[in-house]
């Protein structure tokens, strides 16, 4: 088969050939290039594998081409790479890979094109185009990936077990293509994702949550999810997730099963945004009700305080999957920990104070905590879903006129603690936080307005309950 080069590609590509010609190196496009503009997804990397010196190849078709792009060289893994237009192109020169059974890094010496494309994880990665003149353009597919395109079947191009063992990272690849592409894993390849998971525990944590991240990212990203839990794959790289599956019954009664409702609230929450820390605040938002989870005769299944636990759990987990630990994760954090503010204030007459609260303490993240909590209704039930959507949209609207009336959202108080030390001529101590949290309280509460004035007058007044006086 004859690969369409598309007319822009055509001046890159000759200019590779021409130059690959005087080297005398046969050099391909290789890989997930070809794999993408042959299922008609847009790619901006391009692999381009020579039998010869793939630096050397790159610095020579750098110094034709106007403006001389930089090259930017990696000596360690033979590897140089140019942008050209929208397209971050790398060389390499085709290689042979051997791997030691402690380590995912292999020992590597030159190679041919048939080499290269062993070392491929999936066939369909390892698909080559010939950028040679006597086959310019041809496609070469040694494995069958071009019909596993067309059947949408993600297989190893060596047997299976082998491919995985000597890096299990391409186990993680295998979900992450499935769960991108809608493809199928292949039974046998299937089958040696369970039977190698534990060659995971070689691999690094940040290569692992690079494609958990991919994963996540996904349209519906509940696809990979499912397999990771299926293959067992999951309670090695992400055991407190794996954790939530599962439903327990005392005396007939029963609870949902956390893990699938948490997959139903992250693909609700995928709909809406592509945020993709929102979604990891639909992956926590409940992390914690295994722990928190008990049985009462009289009220059944409870999780209380799972949203508090949970906040304090991100951080933990953020750091073992080796994620920031940055105002992302405090975000995730906020999230979890809110997450069931709102749907208290539909089981009750919502006061302004309530609103008020959780406007300050939601701060711009208000209309993510939304969306989230809005996410998180999976009832099956709907004329439930229908009440608690209407609920929601009640707490909307007094969200909007609170913040209108009172401009709360990112709200500090009007007499800051240096002004309460200048006022009672005192040195920073638990009494300034303590007038600094009944004048927080009382604006919050609706006793005070929000304004300097009244405020300060307030402070006045907490000032001598505490024996103090204004200088």
């Amino acid at each position: 088969m004859v690969f369409n080069i598309q007319p822009q590609e055509r001046e890159i590509f000759s200019l590779i050939e021409q130059t690959a010609t005087e080297l005398g190196y046969p050099t391909y496009v290789v890989g997930g290039y070809v794999r993408d503009r042959l299922l008609a997804r847009p790619s901006k990397d391009m692999d381009i594998v020579c039998v010869g010196n793939g630096i050397r190849l790159a610095q020579n078709i750098a110094s034709k081409m106007r403006p001389i792009p930089r090259v930017v060289v990696y000596k360690r893994f033979g590897t140089a790479m140019l942008k050209c237009q929208d397209l971050e192109i790398e060389f390499v020169g085709a290689r042979k890979e051997s791997y030691r059974h402690d380590s995912r890094k292999p020992s590597i010496e030159n190679g041919s094109l048939e080499d290269d494309q062993n070392r491929r994880d999936f066939t369909i990665n390892a698909l080559a185009v010939s950028l040679n003149g006597r086959n310019f353009g041809q496609l070469i597919d040694p494995f069958g990936g071009l019909q596993h395109l067309e059947s949408k079947i993600i297989k190893t191009p060596l047997e299976p077990g082998k491919t995985f063992s000597d890096d299990p990272l391409r186990m993680m690849r295998a979900i992450r293509f499935a769960t991108q592409l809608g493809f199928e894993i292949e039974p046998n390849t299937f089958s040696a994702l369970s039977q190698y998971k534990k060659r995971m525990k070689i691999v690094s944590k940040e290569r692992i949550i690079v494609e958990l991240n991919k994963i996540i990212s996904c349209p519906k990203p509940s696809i990979g999810f499912k397999l990771l839990f299926d293959t067992e794959l999951l309670a090695i790289v992400f055991p407190e997730m794996a954790a939530l599956y599962g439903v327990d019954y005392i005396d007939g009664k029963g609870h949902k099963d956390n893990f699938y409702h948490t997959l139903e609230v992250l693909d609700n929450v995928a709909k809406k945004t592509t945020n993709i820390w929102l979604r990891w605040a639909a992956i926590m938002h409940d992390i914690a009700k295994p722990p928190t989870k008990r049985f009462h005769k009289e009220h059944g299944w409870t999780f209380h305080g799972h949203e508090a636990l949970g906040a304090i759990m991100t951080p933990k987990i953020f750091r073992n999957l080796k994620l920031p630990l940055d105002h992302k994760m405090k975000y995730v954090q906020k999230l979890v920990r809110l997450h069931l503010r709102p749907i208290s204030l539909t089981k009750e007459n919502i006061t302004d104070s309530a609103i008020r609260r959780l406007l300050f303490e939601a701060g711009d993240d208000i209309d993510d905590l939304m969306l989230l909590c809005e996410a998180d209704i999976t009832s099956k039930n709907p004329n439930k879903v229908k009440r608690f959507l209407s609920n929601y949209n009640i707490v909307r609207e007094k969200l909007k006129e609170i913040e209108e009336s009172d401009k709360i959202r990112n709200w500090q108080p009007p007499i800051t603690g240096e002004m309460i030390m200048e006022t009672f001529n005192i040195s920073p101590s638990r009494t300034v936080g303590i007038i600094k949290n009944q004048i927080r309280e009382a604006i919050l509460d609706g006793k005070i307005g929000n304004n300097y004035e009244e405020a300060y007058l307030f402070m006045i007044e907490q000032g001598k309950e505490l024996g103090l006086s204004a200088v």
